[in-house]
């Protein structure tokens, strides 16, 4: 059976048998002995997104009273759920991400609990996903946003809609209007100043 750890870009941590590229963290919110989660969706503000594999290094997944292994589609998903990427397994990364986060957002000399402190804001609403208004028409969003039409997530790409899913996502669409934002504004806009996440090769 899947383990409860692949994460949702509304946020949600669920099971199903799909990995995606990328894992990453919220703290440690499971319990070793069984390999369950605990009621609890995260215990840190740093939600992470890190590489699979780093440095020849395995983990036993979920086996031990350490961090949480969570798994994402791709980068765009993570982003969208309320992470940022890892300073540890993916340093590069994580120095473009927050110097375009610094430019996007229009301050400088931030520190990742900076970043952590703006997100958990953006992310949550008494616990649950926050949605942002979209304040532009769907198309105009950079790529790697991810927008939110009933119940349905899409990834922006060259200003069209592809719906997500656990597998991939779907093809382009155009009919796309009313939606809310899933991505963090502030993510958003360092998104607009120039970051781009890896994106599933589906998209």
């Amino acid at each position: 059976m899947p383990l409860q750890n692949r994460v949702t870009p509304t946020g949600e941590i669920v099971a199903t048998p799909h990995r995606g590229l990328f894992t990453g963290n919220r703290g440690i919110i499971h319990d070793p002995a069984t390999r369950t989660l605990l009621r609890k969706r995260w215990s840190s503000q740093a939600w992470l997104v890190c590489l699979c594999d780093f440095r020849g290094r395995r983990r036993e997944v979920m086996a031990t009273q350490s961090w949480t292994e969570l798994f994402f589609l791709d980068e765009a998903t993570a982003l969208a759920g309320g992470h940022r990427p890892c300073f540890f397994c993916r340093r590069d990364d994580a120095n473009r991400f927050r110097a375009a986060w610094q430019q996007g957002n229009a301050v400088s000399g931030v520190r990742a609990a900076d970043i952590d402190r703006v997100l958990h804001r953006e992310r949550l609403d008494h616990g649950r996903k926050r949605l942002h208004p979209l304040t532009v028409p769907v198309a105009d969003p950079p790529d790697g946003t991810m927008v939110q039409a009933g119940e349905e997530s899409l990834l922006i790409v060259a200003g069209r809609s592809r719906p997500w899913s656990f597998a991939g996502y779907g093809d382009p669409r155009d009919d796309v209007t009313a939606v809310c934002l899933l991505t963090p504004p502030s993510t958003l806009r360092a998104l607009q100043a120039g970051y781009r996440p890896v994106l599933h090769p589906s998209a």
